[in-house]
């Protein structure tokens, strides 16, 4: 399933994309090496097995550098790649496509590396009724494009940014005075219609938090016996999520504890590219 982004962001950003590997001479190996009105076929494949994502950017990249290219696209967001899988055919003037590769490629590597990564993680969870889900960790202007990568993954919503939900970290605890205190303002603030998240990383905050009024609860770099008893007190009442040092090998004996929300900021910092290639037919 695709998660749309907005369209003005997309070519807001890959405008931005393009200026930086154009500079002010444009694309001088193209320029200097191929006649002006050639034309020639393209074909993008995966050269590993993985999980596409990043098409919008892509897309909009080719149709900013040359809106006469055609470009068709054989597989969609989301879909399961294999080696030398064609993901699309594109064809049009060939200075045009080759000054727009690198940029496009860029997009869809890094894009389907967070897809596949989640998907992983998605896999390594399956049937425990946990979700695997983003975090802010994202890489700056191109947080919508990560997040929308990992939803295509498999991956669940976490917040967006600052604006859309409250999550009191253990600095607003900090600088409160305690997790009871920092929840009973938030609650105070917020309203009916924003949700009151609160990390704690003390089993025994558990109960101020509850009583507080918080609607999520992080539980932060809680061992798995922890987990468990957060789970056993909670029973239900509110939504569990844990976080901290999830790897793939710890990430199903965390969901298995009965948490309902696994948060793992390597799905968007730590994924390796993804490799994708053009070639001329």
């Amino acid at each position: 399933m695709n998660y749309p982004i907005p369209a003005g962001l997309v070519s807001e950003t890959v405008s931005r994309a393009l200026a930086e590997d154009l500079g002010g001479r444009g694309d001088i190996t193209s320029l200097a090496t191929i006649e002006p009105g050639i034309t020639a076929e393209f074909t993008i494949a995966s050269r590993s097995k993985g999980v596409l994502a990043g098409i919008e950017a892509a897309n909009e990249t080719f149709f900013q550098v040359e809106p006469q290219l055609d470009v068709t696209w054989l597989r969609d967001n989301g879909e399961e790649l294999h080696s030398d899988t064609a993901i699309a055919v594109v064809r049009g003037d060939a200075r045009a496509v080759l000054t727009a590769e690198r940029t496009a490629l860029n997009f869809l590597g890094r894009m389907s590396g967070i897809a596949s990564l989640t998907r992983d993680y998605a896999a390594a969870i399956a049937g425990t009724g946990a979700v695997v889900a983003h975090t802010r960790k994202t890489t700056p202007t191109l947080r919508a494009f990560e997040i929308a990568a990992v939803r295509a993954g498999g991956g669940a919503a976490h917040r967006f940014g600052l604006d859309d939900a409250i999550l009191i970290k253990d600095n607003h605890v900090a600088v409160c005075g305690g997790v009871a205190e920092a929840v009973t303002r938030a609650r105070r603030y917020a309203g009916h219609m924003t949700r009151v998240a609160v990390e704690i990383d003390r089993l025994d905050q558990l109960d101020a938090a509850l009583k507080a009024g918080g609607e999520s609860i992080l539980l932060d770099n809680f061992s798995l016996e922890e987990l468990s008893e957060a789970v056993r007190r909670v029973k239900g009442r509110v939504t569990l999520e844990a976080s901290g040092g999830v790897t793939l090998k710890t990430v199903r004996a965390i969901a298995e504890t009965g948490v309902n929300v696994i948060s793992v900021g390597a799905l968007t910092h730590s994924a390796p590219n993804f490799d994708i290639g053009l070639d001329a037919a």
